[in-house]
Parts: C-alpha cells; structure tokens; sequence
C-alpha cells in the first residue's frame, strides 16, 4: 500500500470479547470473523474507558479519557472527532449506522451520514427518526419496540430476547449492512475512504432472525455460574443497579435476580444470534471490497463499544467494570500490511485505535491526546510495550443511580473498582480469580496492592 489505503471500521454495540470463534470461543459462529482473525492481528486485552455507550464512543473518536471529553453518559453533547482529521487529509469520511454522536446528527467529521442509533430507544431521542426507521416506515411497517413487547405474555421472563418477526432485510443490523455494501456499490470517485459502520447489534432487544437462532437449537453454551459469595461482595451501588434492572425495563429487558438456567441459555443464544448475524454481514462487505477490486487496498478493523453481562454476576446489561464490559474483541486486518494470524496480548485501549488509522491515513494527530498508538504492534514491532495499566470510567446516569462517579484501573494482574467518597469497592487478583468472583477490597492481606492501586488512581486523576 504505497498510497493512502483506504480504511473499514466496523463497530458493533455491546458485543463481549468472548463472542468470537477464532478466539478462543468454538461456541460462536462467526466464519467470517474468524478470518479476520486467521488473517489479521488480534489483541486479546483491549479495553474500552467507558462502561457505556456515547462515553466509550467520544474516547475512541477523540483518543481522550471521559473525563476530558465531558462525555460521561449518554447524550452528553459530542459534535467533534478525529474524523475531521482524517478529512483534512484528503480522506471521503462516511458513517453508515451508530456512532452515537449527540445531537445524533452532527457532521462529527463525517461528509455522509446515515444514521442508525439505538433499536428502541426510550429516553433521549425517543422522538428521532433514523434512516432505518424511515425504511420500515416506508413499507408500512411497525418496527418492534418495547410497547409492543410489553404485551407478550412472557416479557417478564424473556430477558429481553426475541425473534424478529418482520421481513428480515428491515432488521436493523440488516438494514445498516445492507446499506453499507450499497454505498461501496455505489462510490464512484477515486478518493481514499473511511467508512465506519455501525451495527445496532448485539444490543438489546436480542432480536435475531429465525435462522440464526436455529443454528444454537441444541448448541452447548456456556454459562458462568453466579455464586452468592459473588452477590454478597459487590458494592452497594451494584446491589441498588441489580433491583433497579428488575423495577425498570431498559431496551426492552427485564432482568431477572435469580433466573433460570433455561432463561439464561436463551438470552445468550438470541444474543449469539445477533452476533452471527452481523457477521453475515461482515462477510457480505469483505465480498463486495473484492468485487470492487478494493479489497487489497483496504484496512479493515473490527471492534465493539463495550460488552454485555448477560446475567454473568447477576447483572442486566452494562454499567459495571467487570471484564464481561470493559473487554472487547479487537482486530486489524490488512494482509498486504500486516503479517496475519498474530495475537497481541499487551494491555490497550480501545481509543489507542485511533492514532494508528491516523498514523496509516498520513493525517494529522490531535493534540493534546491520550490513546498511544497501536500501530506498532500491528505491524508487528518487537520493541512495542503495551500499557501497564487501562483504566474507566462511570458517571452517575438513569440506570447507574446509587453513586456519584465510578473509576476502574486494571492491570495484567489486577483490578480496582473505586467509587468517589465512598468507603466500599472492588479488588480483584486476575491470575486466581479471573471470573471476578472474589472482592478483595476489605482483606488486609492485600492492603498493600489495593493502595499502590488507589495511589496511582490518584495519580493518574
């Protein structure tokens, strides 16, 4: 690639790092994922700064830390990006489905925007109207959303998991993969591109097509048992959240405190279903880049916001700092750049994405910045370090009530949930106890590690 390549970002919502087959997880199936894997550069400790949407999406696309970017839940005001650069440097900028900028609208840098946001949204922006919307509308449809769920006998008790029962090309993720290949169909001048594609999905609702739910009839998924040691020790704001997901049905879920093996199955496999439908979609892209003759000439990264709990240690959703959230899937493919099948398992960043695609673009980094630049290590530099610590960040929203401000550092071996003027919080030894069961915040045999932690907190702060 002598000139500016162009560059595919493919971002999906909520999506666990443990959702992909190539990665560890031959549960899932994700052919198309899986090559990315097979021919790119994976890295296995990616993490994102934010326990939600907009917060995580704003870091990633300015390279700042919540905190600086006063992006600390959603729909708080986001209008710029590094994306700007990246048109500066000649680059045609478009945005087919989520980016949750707010307004949902704002250029952010982008020359074309078709919006998709959230499948049901409830709160803010509840009266917009997406691209998406627009189309079902069009056809005389009525989208699912959560005043037609609410009539099923079994909302109580499904977790948020459905079948979606329309055609299935007006499905969300469909729609925003459908029309991302037209628009690659349809380019028609010479410019280097960057194209972020945002899937909905695996958001909830989890609304998969019949067809792929049926491909995990009788698959064994795994489910990690919540223990009541694990329950006992969370924080109180954690307790309240859990009740609070009962009381309130956030994206069309209502959690459960003690659901059924069979309840929990099933969520996971409507959830898996979603993924395997974008991946559908993902292959349908890498289809349409070679039918172009663009495909060489293109950089593809895969990645996701923040995770899911899925009811793993008790939980509905997002906003808590176990890894099931703040760990996501993350791959460069490019094998004309990159030498494939490499896995990285240095600590990074999710925002650290965003001075590689500038440094691969020739456009100008911001300033001041804090992602360090990831490119190294897909290029597969023997000296690159990744980070010794990640970190963060939770403000108090409408789901995540009962504290103020929430802040996680994690290092290779560690993790610290700190919660701001509060005596309580979590600590975790990540070689013993890597499914975070075990809070050692009150144990005095780890006093020293838990300081060191909080000190450079501090510090960092």
């Amino acid at each position: 690639m002598s000139k500016q390549p162009n560059i595919v970002f493919i971002l999906t919502d909520q999506q666990r790092y443990d959702t992909i087959a190539a990665l560890g997880h031959p549960h899932c199936i994700t052919p198309h994922m899986d090559r990315l894997v097979a021919e790119g550069v994976s890295f296995s400790q990616c993490h994102v700064t934010a326990a939600s949407c907009a917060p995580s999406r704003a870091s990633l696309f300015t390279g700042k830390y919540p905190h600086a970017t006063g992006v600390l839940k959603n729909a708080d005001d986001w209008t710029s990006s590094w994306v700007e650069n990246l048109a500066d440097a000649g680059y045609h900028c478009v945005n087919v489905g989520k980016m949750h900028t707010w307004p949902f609208t704002t250029p952010c840098g982008f020359h074309e925007r078709y919006v998709v946001e959230n499948k049901d949204r409830f709160l803010e922006g509840a009266e917009f109207t997406d691209e998406w919307e627009k189309e079902v509308e069009s056809r005389g449809l009525e989208k699912q959303k959560r005043i037609l769920y609410r009539k099923r006998d079994d909302y109580h008790s499904c977790l948020g998991a459905f079948l979606w029962e329309l055609p299935e090309d007006t499905h969300s993720d469909m729609f925003v993969g459908d029309r991302a290949v037209r628009w690659i169909d349809d380019r028609d001048d010479d410019k280097p591109f960057f194209l972020e594609i945002g899937f909905p999905g695996p958001h909830p609702p989890y609304d998969p097509v019949p067809r792929f739910l049926e491909m995990y009839e009788g698959r064994d998924i795994p489910l990690a048992p919540v223990t009541e040691a694990d329950l006992a020790g969370q924080p109180p704001p954690f307790k309240a959240m859990r009740i609070h997901n009962v009381e309130i049905d956030h994206d069309s879920v209502v959690h459960s405190l003690d659901p059924t093996e069979e309840q929990r199955r099933n969520q996971r496999a409507h959830y898996l279903a979603n993924v395997t439908m974008i991946d559908e979609k993902v292959g349908a892209i890498m289809e349409t880049l070679e039918r172009k003759g663009l495909l060489e000439d293109t950089i593809i990264i895969f990645s996701s916001d923040h995770g899911d709990c899925l009811t793993d240690h008790g939980h509905s959703q997002k906003w808590t700092m176990y890894d099931q959230i703040i760990r996501v899937p993350l791959i460069a493919w490019a094998p004309n750049r990159f030498e494939g099948g490499r896995q990285v398992d240095d600590l990074v960043q999710l925002m650290d994405l965003g001075p590689a695609m500038l440094e691969l673009a020739g456009a100008e980094m911001p300033s001041p910045i804090d992602a360090r630049s990831i490119l190294p290590a897909m290029e597969g530099d023997p000296t690159w370090k990744g980070r010794e610590h990640v970190y963060a960040e939770q403000a108090k929203d409408l789901i995540f009530t009962d504290a103020e401000f929430m802040t996680m550092v994690r290092t290779k071996d560690w993790k610290l949930v700190h919660f701001r003027d509060e005596p309580f919080g979590q600590l975790f030894d990540l070689q013993k106890d890597p499914g975070e069961a075990t809070n050692l915040w009150d144990d005095p045999d780890h006093a020293e590690t838990k300081q060191a932690l909080l000190d450079n907190l501090r510090q960092w702060r």
